[in-house]
């Protein structure tokens, strides 16, 4: 990996194997390996500290790996390489920007920095943002600004785009907005890297996913793989009389005879439940059954982590 390039674009757009980087004594990144192929959406998810800014700055070029071989379009981003820099966008949370251009004018501005960059009128379409091309930035709505910091890294028309924490802040609607945006770039063949610390857009967007804890990637995969491999299925009812017998493994949920089941085997545990609720003549109030989500993945696997600095 020597910054050359490796190939056609049949080749994957990021691999990593054994990255590390360290602080001093303190170990950010242990070690981890990633193959993201082309054209697809990765999301890296992670409580705060999990090290997923620092593997990305790193796969950026703005930061220093201590060990590892990395690959990014088939360049190594320690090199600095222009021709590597050319070929990526980087959407951070938040762009400077002047706030007295209009925002035609600052993509334009922002084109002149690319040998090959997207017409500005196709940029302004892709990001929803045609009829503000003459508005000024200071006048734009938070989900319209937003709009426009991912139109500065789509201005070279990239092959990867990473995507920092795109929705923060955003009202349901202007996110789902956002999303459809966002989906719209993997039709153009392009490969996005993004960071997100809402679950629910990381299900939405992403093709695969890497959940990253201390350092260490701790699964990777679609996220109907990480559902079905990594968490369970949450049986929850109420009931009045008789307690649940042991083999249902029904522990109390609360006060009022509630109690919830946790498994694997979510009909078999439905099927033991109401059999039981049939020969004893019992109704089962307030039956729910949930199915696992990403966020119960994450929370699994994440831990005490997740809940103290995660989604």
């Amino acid at each position: 990996m020597d910054g050359a390039q490796v190939g056609g674009r049949a080749d994957p757009a990021i691999v990593v194997r054994g990255l590390r980087k360290s602080y001093g004594d303190v170990e950010a990144v242990r070690g981890i390996d990633l193959n993201v192929p082309r054209g697809e959406i990765f999301a890296i998810l992670g409580p705060n500290g999990a090290g997923k800014t620092t593997t990305v700055e790193i796969l950026e070029g703005h930061l220093a790996r201590s060990g590892g071989e990395v690959s990014v379009l088939g360049f190594d981003p320690g090199n600095h390489e222009r021709s590597f820099r050319e070929r990526i966008g980087i959407v951070l949370q938040s762009a400077s920007v002047d706030p007295y251009l209009s925002v035609g004018e600052t993509i334009e501005l922002f084109r002149g920095y690319y040998p090959d960059p997207l017409p500005r009128e196709t940029v302004l379409e892709l990001v929803g943002l045609s009829a503000q091309r003459g508005t000024l930035v200071r006048r734009l709505s938070g989900g319209q600004q937003r709009r426009l910091d991912v139109a500065i890294g789509l201005a070279g028309d990239p092959e990867l785009l990473f995507l920092d924490e795109p929705t923060t802040g955003f009202d349901p609607s202007a996110r789902r907005g956002a999303w459809e945006m966002i989906r719209g770039l993997r039709s153009l063949g392009k490969t996005v890297v993004l960071t997100t610390h809402y679950m629910e857009e990381a299900e939405y967007l992403a093709d695969r996913v890497a959940i990253l804890v201390k350092g260490a990637i701790v699964a990777e995969g679609s996220v109907e793989e990480l559902v079905r491999r990594g968490a369970h299925t949450t049986i929850h009812f109420r009931v009045e009389g008789p307690s649940p017998p042991g083999h249902l493994a029904a522990e109390p949920a609360g006060d009022g005879g509630a109690y919830v089941i946790t498994t694997v085997e979510a009909t078999a545990a439905l099927h033991r439940l109401t059999g039981w609720a049939l020969e004893e003549g019992v109704e089962l109030q307030e039956l729910t059954v949930a199915a696992p989500s990403l966020e119960d993945v994450f929370l699994s696997l994440a831990g005490s982590s997740g809940r103290n600095g995660g989604p």
